[in-house]
């Protein structure tokens, strides 16, 4: 009874352990989505001061909407998880105050015996009346052992009942905690919606600028569209200019030898219109030596700004009317007026005006990085520059007064995920 006992007493203290730790991870996320949900309402609120409504403020009350029905979630996990540490206390009390009462009864009864007992002459009537000398030695253990016992048992009642009241303690914590949580939940619920009901009335606002806005999202594709043309141009070039060059070495070092009849002139490596761009950004020993310090340093690179977080990622992507894009960079989102640096040494190769901003792109061997929506530019093409350079700040959108800088990272004519790239942030 008592193995029995302990077996069950050690499976439901690691349920409830189990469960103590689910709580604690809920209990974090809860935290963080709390301050998200503060971070968005600040945001929003700085927006909602101006006076033309903005697809920022849908968008951050889209965002506020979605967090706040995530923390509801949260919440409604919370309390199913103290609903079974509630269960689980009470099936505990139970057992524990079964047990109690058994142990009770039981020191009563040796309590009872042992008064019926407790004179000299009936312990020597007890141990006098064995048949032998081994049954006798057997009835004076006996009644030594019955004493023992029953401090024991004492000992059981008293830990029992302080089992019983830190049980009954817990149970009543997880009762007020759920009640705390059911308020929070009522709270959240109420918050949400309010801002259903001023999601409704931003959407209704915007739809009166439903032209202007569309304008605007379509003169936004057509920058991204004209960016990435530009970027792609600029390598373009780079590489056929490097081509040019490598060929012509070539042929001149070829007619250095034809003259002189003899290889005294190193011959540079091979370039044809057959050979990859690879090849031909690595035709020169400092090409690539520098490309492959530029690979060496994957996952190492800092990030274009000293403070920004992603907005949109890499790769294909649904915007908020559902129409499927592709992203070839990143968009971050930093400080407005921040300052971008360049992410490794290398040598700029283009600087040009998109539709009023600046894009840079450098050249680090065979590798590129583009850095556009500049608002003003602090290098020119052909400069060579270091790590960490400052190449111009960052444009901030008067409509959104968002400071977003796309950054993009090209192996030759390749896109390929920053992600792998920069240092984590």
């Amino acid at each position: 009874m008592k193995l029995k006992t302990l077996f069950l007493l050690l499976f439901l203290f690691a349920v409830i352990n189990a469960q103590a730790q689910s709580s604690s991870d809920l209990k974090h996320q809860r935290d963080v989505l709390t301050q998200q949900l503060e971070q968005l309402n600040r945001e929003y609120q700085e927006t909602a001061t101006s006076k033309k409504t903005t697809l920022k403020q849908l968008k951050l009350l889209k965002q506020q909407i979605n967090l706040r029905e995530e923390k509801i979630n949260n919440i409604n996990s919370q309390v199913r998880n103290l609903d079974n540490q509630i269960s689980e206390s009470n099936h505990s009390v139970r057992n524990l105050q079964s047990q109690l009462d058994q142990l009770k009864k039981e020191y009563a009864a040796m309590v009872l015996f042992s008064y019926r007992n407790q004179s000299a002459y009936n312990k020597l009537m007890f141990i006098f009346a064995a048949k032998d000398f081994n049954q006798a030695y057997k009835r004076l253990k006996y009644l030594q052992q019955i004493g023992t016992y029953r401090e024991r048992q004492a000992g059981y009642i008293q830990e029992t009942q302080t089992q019983l009241h830190v049980k009954i303690v817990e149970l009543g914590n997880s009762k007020k905690e759920k009640n705390n949580l059911l308020k929070d939940q009522q709270k959240e619920k109420a918050t949400l919606g309010n801002e259903r009901n001023n999601e409704v009335e931003v959407v209704a606002n915007l739809s009166k600028h439903e032209k202007q806005l569309k304008k605007q999202q379509e003169d936004v594709q057509r920058k991204i569209i004209k960016t990435n043309r530009e970027i792609n141009a600029a390598i373009r070039r780079d590489i056929e200019e490097a081509r040019r060059k490598a060929e012509a070495k070539a042929a001149a070092a070829a007619k250095a030898n034809a003259v002189n009849g003899e290889s005294t002139v190193s011959k540079p490596k091979n370039i044809t219109k057959n050979s990859s761009d690879s090849e031909v950004l690595n035709a020169t020993p400092e090409a690539a030596k520098l490309s492959n310090d530029f690979l060496e340093n994957r996952g190492q690179l800092p990030w274009p700004v000293t403070n920004g977080a992603v907005k949109q990622g890499f790769g294909l992507y649904y915007d908020s009317e559902k129409i499927k894009n592709e992203s070839f960079g990143w968009d971050i989102k930093t400080n407005p007026g921040a300052s971008v640096r360049s992410v490794f040494q290398g040598t700029v190769r283009n600087v040009s005006n998109i539709s009023g901003t600046y894009l840079i792109v450098i050249e680090h061997g065979e590798y590129y990085t583009a850095y556009s929506n500049l608002k003003s530019v602090s290098v020119s093409p052909g400069q060579k520059i270091g790590t960490k350079q400052t190449l111009g700040t960052v444009a901030t959108d008067s409509s959104t007064g968002e400071a977003i800088l796309t950054f993009s990272l090209y192996k030759a004519k390749t896109p390929v995920n920053p992600k792998i790239w920069l240092t984590p942030n």
